[in-house]
């Protein structure tokens, strides 16, 4: 069984990486469909696009908005080309979990017990080294972190290594908005919001059996929000904490 979704998964990446590669450069975005709901999806090469994570202006203020982040990036010659909140936050707008940007850890690995989502275990974090990117659950997080730059905790995790989280169950009937990050085969690194709310059973099997990834990771659910201007979407709906963006030179 493990052998035939291993070889179900590198053909469906196959697949991707046929349609990414007829595309332009950087924002890799198109809408599709899993089980009767519609997903945005948006994805990148491990590696190959610049992907940050973003919490706070050069201010010191919570950035909150794509328009706010996108401003401090073009005043210094940058633009944003994607972005979507990136993890579980406080009223604060300061993340639950482990928060790592441009080297700097602003928020511990959170390792404990409590409700919600972000500690149904095991939870995991998204990452940016300067090779690369990935999603691991936290307990091995640890052993990844030498040259990680940016990295933000979540959680659920949705699949590991191939398999769904044993929490998540296919009788689940609570629908929301989600969004999450996964680590999928060809080295992509792909970002999806669901278009409408689905159950997390359908959103983690969107991730394993239509996108083709081993690992994904749940950022958060209902304040869900993407920036993609090439597909001509820009969400509004409130102030968010961590955002993570892909980022290229202007001009």
């Amino acid at each position: 069984m493990l052998l035939i979704r291993s070889l179900r998964l590198i053909a469906i990446g196959a697949a991707f990486m046929l349609g990414f590669a007829a595309q332009s450069a950087m924002a890799q975005c198109e809408s599709t469909a899993w089980e009767n709901a519609s997903y945005s999806v948006c994805t990148f090469i491990s590696g190959k696009s610049d992907i940050r994570l973003f919490l706070d202006d050069p201010d010191g203020t919570v950035y909150g908005s794509f328009n706010a982040l996108s401003d401090v990036l073009e005043r210094d010659g940058e633009k944003l080309v994607f972005g979507m909140n990136a993890g579980m936050y406080h009223p604060d707008y300061r993340p639950v979990g482990l928060f790592i940007e441009s080297g700097v850890e602003k928020v511990r690995l959170n390792t404990r017990n409590g409700p919600g989502n972000f500690h149904l275990k095991p939870n995991g974090v998204f990452y940016v080294t300067r090779t690369g990117a990935g999603v691991v659950d936290s307990d091995r997080f640890a052993s990844r972190r030498a040259d990680v730059r940016y990295a933000t905790q979540s959680g659920p995790m949705l699949v590991i290594n191939g398999r769904l989280h044993p929490r998540i169950q296919e009788e689940g009937t609570s629908k929301k908005t989600r969004n999450g990050v996964g680590a999928c085969s060809g080295g992509r690194i792909v970002f999806a919001i669901s278009n409408e709310p689905v159950t997390f059973y359908d959103f983690a099997t969107f991730f394993r059996d239509k996108i083709g990834c081993s690992d994904a990771l749940f950022l958060d659910g209902s304040i869900s929000s993407m920036y993609a201007p090439s597909i001509s979407r820009h969400d509004r709906w409130r102030p968010m904490g961590p955002i993570v963006g892909v980022v290229e030179k202007k001009g």
